[in-house]
Order: C-alpha cells, then sequence, then structure tokens
C-alpha cells in the first residue's frame, strides 16, 4: 500500500506546477490547464487527509466527487469563454482580453 505521505508530495509537485504555468504562460488554454492542475492537487489532498484522519469514512471522497464535478462545470464555462474571444479576436493570448476593456 502507498503511504499517505507520497499522495501529499503528488498534491504539492502538482499544485507548484499548475501555479509556474498559470503564472508563466499567457495562452488561456495553457491557464486552464494549469488551473485544472491545482484543483487536481486539491482533490488528491482531500482523498488524502480523509485516509490520514479518518481511514474508515468517506467524507473526504465525497468532496473530491464534489470538486470534479464544479471544475468540469468550471471548464465548459471557460472553453466557451475562450471560444468566444477566439472568434472575435483570431487570437487566445492574454492580451486579447485587455483589449474587451477599450
Amino acid at each position: 500500500m502507498v503511504p499517505v505521505e507520497c499522495f501529499f508530495v503528488l498534491s504539492a509537485l502538482l499544485f507548484f506546477i499548475g501555479v509556474f504555468g498559470f503564472i508563466t504562460r499567457r495562452n488561456l488554454i495553457a491557464m486552464l490547464i494549469s488551473t485544472e492542475l491545482i484543483l487536481n492537487a486539491v482533490d488528491i489532498n482531500f482523498a488524502a487527509f480523509n485516509r490520514l484522519v479518518h481511514p474508515d469514512q468517506l467524507e473526504g471522497f465525497f468532496f473530491t466527487l464534489f470538486a470534479i464535478g464544479v471544475a468540469a462545470a468550471e471548464t465548459a464555462v471557460a472553453v466557451a469563454i475562450i471560444i468566444n474571444v477566439y472568434r472575435n479576436f483570431h487570437n487566445d493570448s492574454v492580451n486579447s482580453i485587455q483589449e474587451l476593456k477599450n
């Protein structure tokens, strides 16, 4: 059986990779993928802390399922916004959203 600490290390790696990708990328799709990496790190933490604190109960797994559902809805909305920005500006960089303010 895999120790819980390995899941915490994996979650930390996913979180920091997601933050790094979100900060350094100017492409909307890459920023969306980085956000999903961050949300997946949180989901792994929910499940790992559930296994650590309450090994016989499933609250962390239900929180994880709820978070996956919310992330799927958020991704659908974000993809719709990105498609709309691409149709208007024929570009998917963050700078094209700055032009919407004018």
